[in-house]
C-alpha cells in the first residue's frame, strides 16, 4: 500500500489520464451537480451573475436571429443552455455526466424549455445535425491534451454549417505564472468531496512545460485508490489564434471572457470566436 501511495504523489507524464471516469461515479456526480447548481460557487460553474451577463453579451454578439442551432459543448446541467434557449436558440447540450443531463432534461421539461442533451464524451460525440453556432464555456477546452484539441476542434468544425461561429474561452498566461508548485495530504474523517465514508486525499500541483498546469487529486479508502487529474493549458492571444487557425478557422474577436470584457495581457481568461469559412 505504502508503494502505491508513493506513486500516487508522483508526477505523471504529461495529459495522463484517469483510469476510471470518477465523474460518472455515483457518489462524485452528485457533488459536483450540487456545486454547479450553487450560484455563489466557482467550483464547477461560474457565479449566476457572471452566467447572465454572458448569455447577455453572447446574443447581441451571435443574434440568435442569424444564427438559431446552437450546439453547447459540456453543458452541464444546462445551466447556460436554459438560458440560451429562453434567448431564442434552439439548443442542443452534450455532456458526459449522466447525473448533469438526467438533471438538465427534467429542468428544461418542468420549465417547458425545448432542449435536447446527449449523454455523451463530446470527443467522441454521435450527432447528425449541422449547427449555427457552438459554444464551450468555462475552459473546457484547455483541460484538454494537444490529441484532444485537435479532436474537438475537427469536431466541432464538421457540425457547423459555412459562416458558423465557434465561441470558447480558456486560460491566460496569468493563471500559469501564479500557478503554485506544493504537495499536500488531508484526512477526511466523516468523509467529503471524493467519498462519503473516511478517506485520505493526497494532492499534488505542478508545472509542466508549453504553460501546462496539473491538479492530481489521489483518493485512498480502504484498500482502494483512485486518482483523478485536471489539466489545464494556458494561452497567450497568439498561442489560441494560432492553434484555432491550424484547425481551418477564422478568427473574428479576442476579449478578456465571455461577457465581452476586453482582452488584457496579464487578464485570467482569453474569450475566442472563431467562424468557419463560407
Amino acid at each position: 500500500m505504502l508503494k502505491r501511495m508513493r506513486a500516487a504523489l508522483e508526477k505523471p507524464p504529461l495529459y495522463t489520464k484517469s483510469k476510471e471516469n470518477i465523474w460518472n461515479d455515483s457518489y462524485i456526480s452528485k457533488q459536483m451537480l450540487r456545486a454547479h447548481l450553487d450560484p455563489d460557487c466557482e467550483g464547477a460553474s461560474r457565479k449566476l451573475d457572471f452566467i447572465e451577463r454572458s448569455v447577455a453579451w453572447i446574443k447581441e454578439l451571435v443574434a440568435p436571429a442569424r444564427y438559431p442551432a446552437l450546439l453547447d459543448l459540456g453543458c452541464g446541467p444546462g445551466i447556460y443552455a436554459e438560458r440560451f434557449a429562453k434567448a431564442g436558440y434552439q439548443v442542443t447540450g452534450i455532456d458526459f455526466s449522466k447525473s448533469s443531463i438526467d438533471y438538465a432534461a427534467a429542468s428544461a421539461m418542468r420549465q417547458g424549455l425545448h432542449i435536447s442533451y446527449l449523454c455523451q464524451d463530446y470527443l467522441n460525440m454521435e450527432c447528425k445535425n449541422i449547427f449555427d453556432f457552438g459554444t464551450m464555456i468555462y475552459c473546457d477546452y484547455g483541460a484538454l491534451s494537444t490529441s484532444d484539441r485537435q479532436i474537438i476542434m475537427r469536431k466541432v468544425y464538421r457540425h457547423l454549417r459555412p459562416g458558423g461561429k465557434f465561441l470558447l474561452d480558456v486560460y491566460g498566461m496569468a493563471q500559469y505564472n501564479t500557478f503554485k508548485e506544493y504537495r499536500t495530504w488531508n484526512l477526511c474523517d466523516t468523509g467529503g468531496f471524493w467519498c462519503a465514508e473516511k478517506y485520505l486525499e493526497l494532492s499534488g500541483h505542478y508545472k509542466y512545460p508549453d504553460n501546462v498546469t496539473l491538479e492530481q487529486t489521489s483518493v485512498i479508502s480502504g484498500n482502494e485508490i483512485k486518482t483523478c487529474y485536471i489539466w489545464n493549458t494556458c494561452f497567450t492571444k497568439e498561442s489560441l489564434m494560432q492553434e484555432a487557425r491550424e484547425s481551418g478557422f477564422l478568427v473574428c474577436g479576442i476579449w478578456g471572457d465571455v461577457t465581452g470584457s476586453p482582452y488584457r495581457d496579464d487578464g485570467p481568461t482569453i474569450a475566442i470566436l472563431l467562424e468557419k469559412e463560407k
